[in-house]
């Protein structure tokens, strides 16, 4: 077998396990004129490093999505697991890059990989870009999706307190009171004492009373007096209002299929756009 950086015809061949190669190197930097010539002179796309890093994780994790289609188009596995399992979509995402994201599906990438771990959805939300987190839904992308550490993706946009992330996700129909460890996405939102996170998850259905494996409430995890405090003290005490109900069972009846959903009960689509949206 010819080294990763040879001239044999490997382009499209598992590597073996090495040290970086000049092609990692070039998809890392972004440089796609270097990579090209590579590329043309045989060097393999799919050499592996010791922790089975692949250029193409190399290229999409730093957002170079010119080196990613000129990877993709030499053959390189969109699908390819590094030593944490994760897939160059994963690595996209986690990026921020809305263009690697889009080339990476284009090319056939799972949105739903088989992961033992973060999907691609998680990693959007972990980075915080709504734009790679509305791209997911569109195309699919499981809103329950667990991961043994994080939990779902709601879990991760209210822990890392991405309010937009988040927004996105209980608008497509995530399930608010998902949990992990009987932790939900409001017991992440009062730990980060965030007060616009707290009102969110509320008013989509959030169970202000869950408990986690000890015992506590959200509001346990909340500062004294503070603002996301009294905000579930707020709902502690007092009923959902007849407009959150109103919000909240528009929204149920939408689901990730959106407004056409619901336009059969012929509610006026003003009426329909308030509800939802402010």
């Amino acid at each position: 077998m010819e080294s990763p950086g040879g001239s044999g015809s490997l382009r499209g061949d598992i590597g073996f396990w090495a040290d970086r190669t000049p092609v990692h190197e070039a998809a890392r930097r972004g440089e796609a004129a270097r990579l090209r010539q590579l590329i043309e002179n045989g060097a393999c796309v799919n050499a592996v490093t010791y922790d089975s890093i692949t250029p193409l994780h190399e290229a999409s994790l730093r957002g170079q999505a010119q080196c990613v289609r000129l990877l993709l188009e030499a053959g390189a596995q969109v699908d390819a697991r590094n030593i944490d399992g994760s897939t160059p979509l994963c690595d996209a995402c986690a990026s921020g890059s809305l263009e690697c994201v889009r080339v990476l599906l284009a090319h056939g990438a799972k949105v739903n990989p088989p992961l033992y771990t973060a999907s691609p959805l998680h990693e959007a939300c972990m980075n915080g870009s709504p734009e790679c987190v509305q791209l997911l839904i569109e195309v699919g992308a499981n809103l329950e999706a667990h991961d043994c550490h994080f939990g779902t993706p709601l879990h991760v946009a209210c822990a890392r307190e991405h309010l937009r992330c988040a927004k996105l996700l209980l608008q497509a129909g995530a399930n608010v009171n998902a949990a992990k460890l009987h932790e939900t996405a409001l017991h992440h939102a009062a730990k980060a004492r965030n007060a616009a996170l707290v009102e969110l998850l509320v008013e989509f259905g959030g169970n202000i009373y869950a408990r986690d494996n000890r015992g506590k409430k959200p509001s346990d995890y909340t500062r004294s007096s503070g603002p996301a405090a009294r905000c579930c003290e707020f709902y502690e005490r007092t009923p959902l209002s007849l407009l959150q109900l109103c919000r909240l069972s528009v929204r149920r009846a939408a689901g990730r299929r959106g407004l056409p959903a619901i336009a059969k009960l012929q509610i006026p689509p003003r009426l329909i756009r308030y509800l939802c949206y402010n």
